[in-house]
């Protein structure tokens, strides 16, 4: 307990002495630590294969890194085989049938006067998905979504993967409608199919994970948590679509991973590492100029699609009330200033030719009845009538 005292005490008082200090810190970095090229991309059989060329910048830009534009880009085989990238707006793609086992694969780029190459290497196979599943140990949890691949094809030595995953979702309108008001006849019409029902969404998961097979018994790797989704969220209202694409990588790319994730969370501290003393296995030929990034080379990616029903966990969709705005005993120039504004007839109770009774109306916002207002789409994904994988 003393010791814990006397080390709580000095922590304090260190803290007192760095808020003491009042003068600005600014990094000493070297000038050959800046403006270095970082490489990030992944050569593979049957896939477009994307390469992202930018440059590191000073920590107070107030912009995105730019792409390295005018670069020669070009995935090399020791077999002598070339496949020549083209630039697009955001990064340089080409496009590889299939990897030869037995072939060691490199990145070549010629960027701004300097020559930049990847250390060859064999394409990785990866092992087949065996099942992705959810998982909500309470009605009010979040829902966990796990990975188990299937049993290494080497039980004997560690195994280090990489997981990314998109997601698809369908979404309905918060109102729908069958009817609209003309403006010219001044009268609500009777239509069918005004807006579609439903829609669907698509994002690309914002967590890639990676890990290794140390820890598991027989290096297999079981049930691992690749994200989780808020029991709440929308996403899970209707049906709800994952891809997981899973990837074998070296142990280089697995310490450089986990390097950069460090570096990451750890960006503004005093012991921060600099971007140049990250692992890499990119080299510049023709001159001692550092290079950030890693470029893994597989011979396959396995991918494996699930669903999620809200009937298959405890899910939170809350009636939030109706939120269109209604107009009691309104006024044939009143529905026409509403249509003006943009806004649209959802329902026409007309009692005048009853009596003499008033003529309510009830009118919502497009993005309220079009989910494409919402940046949904309406084609149906050509794998929506599946239930798994």
């Amino acid at each position: 307990m003393k010791r814990l005292l006397y080390n709580l005490t000095c922590l304090v008082f260190g803290a007192f002495a760095l808020l003491s200090c009042i003068d600005e810190y600014d990094a000493d970095i070297a000038a050959e630590d800046s403006n270095l090229l970082v490489v990030e991309g992944t050569i593979c059989s049957a896939e477009l294969n994307k390469f992202y060329l930018s440059r590191t910048q000073d920590i107070k830009a107030t912009h995105a890194p730019r792409m390295v534009t005018g670069a020669s880009v070009s995935v090399h085989g020791s077999d002598g085989s070339e496949y020549k990238a083209q630039a697009t707006d955001d990064y340089y793609a080409c496009w590889i049938e299939q990897l030869d086992p037995d072939v060691k694969y490199y990145l070549h780029i010629e960027a701004d006067g300097e020559v930049y190459e990847s250390e060859p290497q064999l394409p990785l196979r990866t092992e087949k998905i065996a099942r992705v599943e959810g998982s909500q140990p309470t009605p009010d949890s979040n829902i966990d979504v796990l990975v188990t691949p299937e049993a290494p094809f080497d039980a004997s030595k560690t195994n280090y993967y990489t997981w990314s995953y998109i997601e698809t979702w369908e979404v309905h309108p918060d109102y729908t409608t069958y009817v609209y008001f003309d403006t010219n006849t001044m009268q609500k019409v009777d239509s069918i199919g005004i807006f579609p029902e439903r829609g669907w969404m698509d994002a690309i998961g914002s967590n890639i994970l990676v890990e290794a097979t140390t820890h598991y018994e027989g290096q297999h790797i079981q049930k691992l948590k690749l994200y989780d989704i808020d029991n709440s969220d929308e996403r899970l209202y209707y049906k709800y679509s994952g891809l997981v694409q899973q990837r074998a990588i070296s142990k280089d790319e697995y310490e450089y991973e986990c390097a950069r994730r460090q570096a990451s969370s750890e960006m503004g501290g005093l012991f921060t590492p600099l971007p140049s003393a990250l692992p890499t296995n990119i080299r510049c030929l023709t001159s001692g100029k550092s290079v950030i990034g890693f470029v893994g080379c597989a011979l396959n990616v396995a991918k494996y699609r699930f669903f999620f029903s809200p009937l298959d966990f405890s899910v939170n969709h809350p009636y939030k009330g109706d939120k269109r705005v209604w107009l009691k005993d309104c006024t044939i120039d009143e529905c026409l200033r509403m249509a003006n504004q943009g806004m649209w007839l959802c329902e026409w109770d007309d009692n005048r030719m009853n009596g003499g009774g008033p003529l309510n109306t009830a009118w919502a916002t497009k993005h309220q009845l079009d989910v494409r207002a919402r940046g949904a789409y309406t084609e149906e994904p050509d794998f929506w009538p599946l239930d798994e994988n």
